[in-house]
């Protein structure tokens, strides 16, 4: 299981790099539907798409930690499931999104739980290595009987 969080923690932090840099040099243009939406909304595509870059830094810092810090990717998912809750909100408000908005919706939903059960794994396999260390005999010992 600690390979697969290391993976996933891996993965989402270059997709939110790449994610948000796409959106900081298309602006609008990387909203599907919302090319006319003015400049108001360009600039805070274009802002978001900054601190959502800034986001998958974060998750690509976790990556390079041993162990992967369970604490920063239970909050990480929790910042991710945020988001579909504001997406949620704006189904509820607003009515259904472009299509693609709706399958990131079922991503958001999906993934938080995963990483929340996985995000102890590789502390997990750690403690579980260090404590078999300690009651293996040290090479060239004999255990007492």
């Amino acid at each position: 299981m600690a390979g697969v969080l290391r993976w996933l923690v891996r993965t989402m932090g270059i997709a939110c790099v790449a994610i948000g840099l796409f959106h900081v040099a298309l602006g609008n243009g990387s909203v599907p539907g919302a090319d006319s939406a003015g400049a108001t909304v360009d600039s805070l595509q274009r802002f978001f798409g900054a601190i959502f870059a800034g986001y998958g830094l974060v998750w690509l810092w976790a990556a390079r930690q041993s162990p992967i810090p369970a604490t920063v990717v239970r909050w990480l998912a929790g910042v991710f499931l945020l988001g579909a809750v504001g997406r949620l909100l704006s189904l509820a408000v607003h009515g259904w999104p472009h299509w693609f908005q709706v399958v990131l919706t079922v991503i958001e939903l999906v993934m938080p739980p995963l990483y929340f059960w996985l995000a102890d794994a590789e502390e997990k396999a750690v403690r579980t290595g260090a404590a078999a260390a300690q009651g293996s005999p040290r090479p060239g010992t004999y255990p007492r009987s």
